[in-house]
């Protein structure tokens, strides 16, 4: 990680001069998320409607999607200096429709897990490592501030897109109704694509901020993975967004008995509110914050959202706090890896460094819904799952603080 850095001069205001490519991003993040997370739910409520799959194994088929993806996380930094940003995110984007799509419309349950594959890639091409890889070739002094602004794009598709999908399978069916919203926006995203990055390749021409290091060989995948720097990343956003994913996906059956459907909807879409104003909010100081610190009392925070709701479980006022505590930071916790990163690491290794990261993490979340779901079913209750998350956000928290020299 030695080695002199030399960067060219940066203008006083790289969001002036790149905002296209933030805004190009804000909505392939709205698109990502919106088929290839919040989505999900949605695939699976109406495919177990429409055919009578049982829903474990809808749920084996997008675990193994999250799985593939995690595998292919791990080589966005190489598709991304093959492809550049522009060819990587338009790519991602199609794949993710395609392979959405061909999730919705099949009736044969083998060929969920064929689509999920078809997912996988394209989520992996245009999510937060893609994204965050992306914009770091266009920024520097203002990184922190671009990637916040873009991954808002994930918290607004938790109450656009996943609604217009619900919504629209009531009337045309699941199998016409993801085909449809995933071509009306490829109509907006690729050509705010082309027109944020373009569609030809990394020259210096095309990549305002283009890092070149010399005197140093790039970091290879066995330097990252031997140094405890990257664990001590690694380790507690895999532990946060294990805690994060899995209460998300259960949070619904929690809420459901105590607030009743209207309400219970009302607090979920709370949660994605707040993870957009957590995100905006961080973005007008994140450039000055010591991040692991602001990382670590993120999850603290979370971890006391989850304690009204474990002690106040009958209150509906506290139970509506909790979801709007636990929130706040939702958004955050995914923004956070890169702007550590970004920091910590040499700029020509960002994107090998968040790609492995978020592969990582994303091996870990695809089974935090299952293993909660085992200890529901183990309790009896959600008591004791919302004191496993709690108990997961709290190490999460020590860990991010545990850096030392690799």
């Amino acid at each position: 990680m030695s080695g002199t850095v030399n960067l060219p001069l940066v203008k006083a205001s790289e969001l002036k001069r790149s905002w296209p490519a933030v805004l190009a991003c804000f909505v392939t993040a709205v698109f990502g998320w919106g088929f290839g997370f919040t989505g999900t739910s949605v695939y699976l409520a109406e495919l177990h409607r429409l055919h009578g799959w049982p829903n474990a194994l809808i749920a084996s088929a997008i675990t193994e999607y999250y799985l593939i993806g995690a595998l292919c996380l791990a080589r966005v930094h190489l598709a991304l200096r093959w492809l550049g940003p522009g060819r990587l995110l338009a790519l991602g984007v199609v794949l993710l429709g395609l392979g959405a799509t061909l999730f919705s419309r099949s009736t044969h349950s083998w060929q969920l897990f064929a689509a999920a594959a078809v997912m996988a890639a394209g989520w992996a091409s245009c999510t937060s490592t893609a994204i965050s890889a992306s914009l770091a070739l266009y920024f520097q002094r203002q990184r922190g501030l671009a990637i916040t602004l873009a991954l808002n794009g994930a918290s607004a598709a938790g109450f656009t897109v996943a609604p217009l999908l619900l919504e629209l399978s009531q009337i045309v069916g699941v199998g016409n109704a993801v085909p449809l919203v995933a071509v009306g926006m490829l109509v907006i995203v690729l050509p705010l694509i082309g027109f944020g990055f373009g569609f030809g390749g990394m020259s210096a021409q095309r990549v305002p901020a283009a890092v070149h290091v010399a005197g140093a060989a790039p970091m290879q995948t066995r330097d990252v993975l031997r140094g405890w720097l990257f664990w001590s990343i690694a380790l507690p956003f895999a532990l946060a967004l294990a805690a994060q994913v899995g209460l998300i996906v259960h949070l619904v059956s929690f809420l459901l008995p105590r607030l009743g459907a209207a309400s219970a909807a009302t607090a979920v879409s709370l949660v994605s509110v707040a993870a957009m104003g957590g995100r905006l909010a961080l973005a007008t100081v994140v450039d000055r914050l010591h991040q692991r610190r602001a990382a670590a009392l993120s999850f603290a925070s979370q971890a006391a959202g989850l304690g009204l709701m474990i002690g106040f479980p009958n209150q509906p006022e506290m139970l509506y706090a909790g979801c709007l505590l636990f929130g706040l930071s939702v958004g955050n916790v995914i923004t956070f890896p890169a702007l550590i990163v970004q920091r910590e690491f040499p700029a020509s290794a960002f994107a090998l460094v968040i790609g492995l990261s978020t592969a990582v993490s994303q091996f870990t979340f695809a089974l935090a819904p299952a293993g909660l779901g085992l200890i529901r079913a183990a309790t009896g209750g959600y008591s004791w799952v919302l004191a496993t998350c709690i108990a997961l956000q709290l190490g999460a928290a020590v860990l991010v603080l545990s850096r030392r020299a690799s």
